[in-house]
């Protein structure tokens, strides 16, 4: 897998732990982190942060994903998702979507306290919308 760099998927999902320590989570109390791996090997995560007004919520995917975008990048390895969940924690589909936009093949590890399940974002988003949707 390109930008791996030999490595492993723990080591991605304890970034995402790191994260999730820095949620803002008053209103829901679920925290969620998040760690993307670029395809340069850059590594940038993410907490939910919720508001009152809770449209305004942003998911710590889309944290991540901004972050990274702003700082130029724009191809994916793989994200991590954590969460104090027992169950392993996956995008919602806002989520899945804006990360389509940039790589639908990247690997996507939804981790539970002790295990981890891998999936691609292209299996969880069947028939996405992407920009060849646009074209004439």
């Amino acid at each position: 897998m390109r930008g791996f760099c030999g490595m492993k998927y723990k080591q991605l999902i304890e970034r995402a732990k790191e994260a999730m320590d820095k949620a803002y989570a008053p209103y829901s109390r679920f925290r969620v982190g998040a760690a993307l791996l670029c395809g340069s090997g850059r590594i940038f995560s993410g907490a939910n942060i919720e508001n009152a007004s809770y449209g305004v919520t942003c998911c710590a995917e889309r944290v991540a994903l901004f972050k990274a975008v702003s700082e130029g990048e724009t191809e994916f390895d793989a994200i991590a998702v954590v969460s104090g969940s027992k169950m392993p924690t996956y995008p919602c589909g806002v989520c899945r979507q804006a990360l389509f936009e940039f790589s639908p093949k990247m690997k996507v590890i939804a981790a539970a306290e002790e295990n981890y399940q891998i999936t691609t974002l292209d299996a969880l988003l069947p028939c996405a919308f992407s920009g060849k949707d646009m074209e004439n």
